[in-house]
């Protein structure tokens, strides 16, 4: 331990160190436990340290959004645009899927940083390559959303918070008479959610394959968005159709 920390103590703080530790310490402990006080810790280092590198929290968690797009591998060469934006989408949701505080994070970042801005421009560009109008792709960037950084608001989320049980912890018994309760009231959420087999040890809460979701929706989009390419769609036409 006294070796570890003299290292530690050896090793320059400089803003790289003091992200990549930031990312580390978010994947153990959450995205609501950070804290400049806890990463000083972390650092081995006083609070007043940090701020040499990172002016304050926003900063810190904009330099972990910026570490966690390095992350994501970058337009393939040599792919069609399809394939290209499928292949960067997947390699967002891995990305996120490492480090499990990165939509919050993502999601709490109001102001556009370079790095955001940068992944977006790399990201809108795919499609520019592919032969698609300005036009087209402004709306296709509407429509594939939260899906350029890996994560989609997933139908069947089981509610937050610690006190919320997983199916499993529930006694058959009461799973039953709930399942017998919300078929009454809901019945045509109780069909769709019952149509499938589910995986009661996926990510999502009430077991539904998040992965096939996610890949099932993407491809649906890109479908279309070919669709519309080939078919020289354009705003002002669809607006026209629709008078």
């Amino acid at each position: 331990m006294t070796q570890q920390l003299e290292a530690t103590a050896r090793t320059p703080l400089n803003r790289e160190r003091v992200l990549q530790t930031a990312v580390s310490l978010a994947d153990a402990v959450g995205f609501e436990s950070l804290s400049m006080r806890r990463l000083a810790e972390e650092l081995g280092v006083v609070p007043m340290a940090i701020y040499k590198h990172v002016a304050n929290k926003d900063e810190l968690l904009d330099g972990m959004v910026a570490t966690l797009i390095g992350e994501i591998d970058p337009p393939a060469p040599g792919q069609d645009w399809k394939s290209a934006v499928r292949l960067r989408v997947l390699s967002a949701r891995r990305a996120l899927q490492r480090h499990p505080w990165a939509r919050q994070a993502i999601e709490s970042r109001t102001n556009k940083t370079p790095a955001v801005l940068d992944y977006m421009d790399s990201f809108t560009g795919m499609f520019l390559a592919g032969g698609f109008s300005a036009d087209l792709t402004h709306h296709v960037m509407h429509a594939i959303g939260g899906r350029m950084w890996g994560f989609t608001q997933e139908l069947f989320d089981a509610p937050a918070g610690p006190t919320a049980a997983s199916p499993a912890e529930i006694p058959a018994e009461a799973r039953a008479a709930m399942l017998e309760q919300m078929a009454a009231r809901y019945p045509n959420i109780v069909a769709i959610a019952t149509s499938v087999d589910h995986d009661e040890g996926s990510v999502v809460g009430h077991g539904c394959d998040d992965q096939f979701e996610f890949e099932f929706a993407l491809d649906l989009l890109l479908d279309g968005f070919e669709r519309l390419h080939e078919q020289g769609w354009s705003s002002t036409q669809a607006k026209l159709d629709r008078t």
